[in-house]
């Protein structure tokens, strides 16, 4: 099977760290990207030199899942670890194995712990719970991949506790951008449902409590989802029986609607028709977050409200895939109303800073149309940016009288657009030790201020971003603070040679702005 550039450049990428000797490595791919694939490929090059690989997952549509794929992808077959079935004695080097069975010790005790050279955990974000690590520290000698969808930062703190490094990372919005996946418009619901009193459970929202919040709200949202008839919609709830009564009120409606839960013996059949076009609209309570794909949803209503952003992409997820006269995804929001601020919304699924999901989210909740996630996201993004230049040109002022030499690292961040920079938090243990005396020096070389450096993650990033703007053929951090000194908005953007330029005439004028210039209209050349 043929790879995407983003598969080959992270097969690619995981194989680099752990010839750099970082042996437990994360992926970080969003739903309908195809990370089994990528994972699948690893696989099989381990294979290839002669190790054994052992595939984990929790739930059998993922073990089943995972061999399909790895059947029709690289022609390699695989044993089961499961139950009854057992890899020991078969001659497969790629085993596929159920969580709950391997965590067992006398299972355990069948392997030695060199028996795999490679450990692949599906779903990563349970890597950290005691049934996991049992295992994964039973073969302490393999090399280990993580796969996860779209976590949050959070997420990968939590998960670099474990983890030695982020391999690689393929963001929903490009994924988007490069028509891997479709387009995701969000509409908000008018409807306020109050969740101040729902207890929290384990990080997130009691189940319990949100179906005895949900159920007051439950007619009049089902009211509203008469307006989308003509989607093919996914609702997740709380409740095996708040699903099965919004269900039934769909269907009171005049909407084609099922239902289908773990309770459910028909479960395959139900799907298997939703799937075929049958009913429009499919409840459920949580059971397909993971393992499912209907390509051909193009409308997700959540009423399961989550803290968890992982778990929240999830669902939404389950309609991101592309499918032939699907023009985009319909994302129904409603005006939760919760005692707390960390509830996941529509920015969080493309924002990397909360400041930018938190200015979105007020943006989206003021439009009852259907807008655009990513054109959402730019103009919050916008407007945060102007809201930063505006507090920092006081402090350029101030750094102006104090003639100071170097330019503070945050004020270069926000001159050349870079919001990873300015919302920079180490995840890894190296990352969040000192900046080291080189970094500092190549820093202050450049032009930045490195004493105040906060850690060696950022110092390291901003070095790389030096080095690319560098071959990019950009404006210098020396020039930036020179133009910007005399009043040009967006050096940042400029080219080197535009700014070299323009010095050139400034020093030719006494080191004054020549005449006929307007620093404020003027605008560089940009590459």
């Amino acid at each position: 099977m043929e790879l995407r550039p983003y598969q080959r450049e992270a097969v690619e990428a995981i194989q680099q760290q752990w010839s750099d000797g970082r042996r437990r490595t994360l992926l970080v791919l969003p739903t309908g990207t195809g990370k089994t694939i990528v994972f699948c490929r690893v696989a099989e090059e381990v294979v290839r030199t002669g190790g054994r690989v052992l595939i984990l997952a929790h739930r059998a549509e993922l073990l089943d899942q995972a061999a399909d794929k790895l059947q029709r992808s690289t022609g390699l077959a695989c044993a089961i670890e499961k139950a009854d079935q057992t890899s020991v004695g078969e001659w497969e080097r790629i085993t596929v194995g159920s969580v709950q069975t391997l965590m067992r010790q006398d299972r355990l005790d069948k392997f030695r712990p060199n028996h795999y050279q490679c450990v692949i955990v599906d779903e990563a974000h349970h890597a950290l719970a005691e049934t996991y690590q049992r295992i994964l520290s039973h073969f302490c000698e393999a090399n280990v991949l993580g796969v996860t969808a779209t976590p949050d930062r959070g997420d990968l703190q939590n998960l670099g506790t474990y983890f030695d490094s982020l391999a690689y990372e393929y963001l929903l919005p490009q994924a988007v951008r490069d028509g891997y996946l479709c387009r995701i418009v969000a509409q908000t619901i008018p409807l306020q449902i109050e969740l101040s009193g729902v207890k929290t459970q384990a990080g997130d929202f009691q189940l319990t409590g949100l179906g005895n919040a949900l159920d007051p709200y439950l007619e009049q949202i089902a009211d509203r989802m008469v307006e989308h008839r003509d989607r093919k919609l996914v609702v997740f709830l709380p409740l095996i029986a708040t699903s099965r009564k919004f269900c039934q009120m769909l269907v009171e409606r005049g909407l084609s609607a099922c239902e289908v839960n773990g309770e459910s013996p028909d479960r395959q059949e139900i799907l298997q028709r939703f799937d075929a076009g049958g009913p429009s609209v499919l409840c459920n309570a949580m059971l397909l977050t993971e393992g499912w794909d209907c390509p051909s949803v193009d409308a997700i209503c959540v009423l399961r409200p989550t803290k968890i952003r992982s778990l929240y992409c999830q669902m939404v997820g389950r309609g991101t895939r592309i499918h032939p006269g699907k023009a985009d995804l319909l994302l129904l929001d409603f005006l939760w109303h919760s005692s707390t601020h960390s509830l996941c919304r529509p920015a969080h699924l493309v924002c990397e800073s909360p400041e930018v999901a938190e200015a979105m989210t007020a943006r989206l909740a003021n439009c009852t149309e259907a807008i655009d996630l990513e054109e959402a996201q730019q103009e919050a993004e916008s407007d945060v940016m102007h809201e930063r230049e505006a507090a920092l040109a006081k402090k350029l002022r101030e750094q102006r009288k104090k003639k100071a030499k170097l330019v503070d690292p945050l004020q270069y961040a926000v001159s050349i657009n870079a919001e990873d920079l300015v919302d920079y938090s180490p995840t890894f243990g190296w990352e969040m030790l000192p900046a080291s005396d080189s970094q500092v020096k190549a820093l202050e070389d450049a032009g930045i201020y490195g004493g105040e450096m906060e850690c060696a993650g950022k110092a390291s990033q901003l070095l790389d971003r030096l080095q690319q703007r560098r071959l990019s053929g950009l404006a210098t951090p020396k020039q930036i603070r020179l133009l910007e000194g005399k009043g040009f908005l967006h050096v940042g953007q400029w080219s080197f040679e535009a700014a070299r330029k323009m010095i050139s005439r400034i020093a030719l004028a006494g080191w004054r702005v020549p005449a006929g210039v307007v620093p404020e209209e003027y605008r560089g050349e940009t590459i």
